[in-house]
């Protein structure tokens, strides 16, 4: 009997090193998963490939019966040009982007990091139909409320003006960051701001000094898609705003489409400067927004 426990255990080890051994990968099975990788690689990034080929074309290349893919000439003076065109002053439209989605992100911080901390640590009357209620005004986007936005802050005599775009952009990407940033604040042990509290930490540096650093892959996930969904607005700011140089990005791209003639190489080229700094953000903060979605995917 007691020699038996030991060639179980044996064939125990071998069944598991037979079950969890790595897969024995042939030179053809590379070759197909390369291949498999470059044709998806290929079929995401081929619309930008052309929409930043057909930026540096002349109209007339554009316009062509007989289009290619690559420019005949290399227009790169339309990225200069562009600045400077009747339809719309461009670099006030860039400005007012950032400045609208660089606001409105700290404000949605600002509150949400409180609301999140909040709505994990304490329990009252209300807090499900509370928390029902953030991710009902998910739902909600400013293209289906632009009339009821417009009389609001005419009353509010906030029509034509940043602010009124950073409140709404804020009040629109605000229950997205409470619902993440909730879950990774409820993740957090209770025990740890009870330690903290004990060694006479109040309430502000327990959510700042202790429990920010532990949720900070979720504070970046939503820092991303807040910033991201504020650049991105397109129908309350071509309602709440009239002035030409206070209109984000999105909507001066329209204004080179007209009714009869269409500057499509600035079209091209404002797009591709408008890209340009939702890449940038996603390749510095990418490996701590992946394990912000990952998180809590795995016990």
């Amino acid at each position: 009997m007691t020699a038996a426990a030991p060639a179980s255990r044996s064939t125990v080890e071998r069944r598991r090193a037979r079950r969890f051994t790595a897969d024995e990968v042939t030179i053809s099975h590379v070759v197909w998963r390369l291949v498999a990788g470059v044709a998806v690689f290929l079929v995401f990034i081929a619309p930008y490939v052309v929409m930043f080929f057909s930026s540096v074309k002349s109209k007339s290349e554009i316009r062509s019966v007989d289009p290619t893919y690559l420019p005949e000439t290399w227009h790169w003076k339309n990225y200069v040009s562009m600045w400077s065109t009747p339809e719309t002053p461009l670099p006030h439209n860039l400005l007012s982007t950032v400045v609208i989605a660089v606001l409105a992100t700290v404000l949605v911080l600002l509150v949400s990091l409180p609301a999140s901390y909040y709505l994990a640590r304490f329990r009252f009357p209300g807090r499900m139909a509370f928390m029902f209620m953030v991710i009902v005004t998910q739902m909600l986007q400013p293209a289906v409320l632009t009339s009821g936005l417009f009389r609001q802050f005419l009353q509010l005599d906030l029509l034509d003006t940043w602010w009124a775009m950073v409140f709404i952009n804020a009040a629109f990407s605000l229950s997205f960051a409470v619902w993440i940033m909730h879950s990774f604040f409820a993740s957090v042990p209770k025990e740890i701001d009870e330690a903290a509290q004990l060694d006479g930490a109040g309430r502000l540096t327990v959510l700042f000094r202790i429990n920010l650093p532990l949720v900070w892959p979720g504070v970046v996930t939503a820092i991303i898609f807040t910033f991201v969904s504020c650049w991105n607005e397109f129908a309350a700011s071509l309602v709440i705003l009239s002035s030409a140089e206070k209109q984000p990005l999105s909507v001066a791209l329209t204004k080179f489409v007209g009714q009869y003639e269409t500057s499509w190489q600035y079209v091209f080229g404002v797009s591709v400067v408008a890209i340009v700094p939702v890449v940038l953000l996603f390749m510095l903060i990418e490996k701590r927004m992946v394990s912000g979605l990952m998180a809590g995917s795995v016990k």
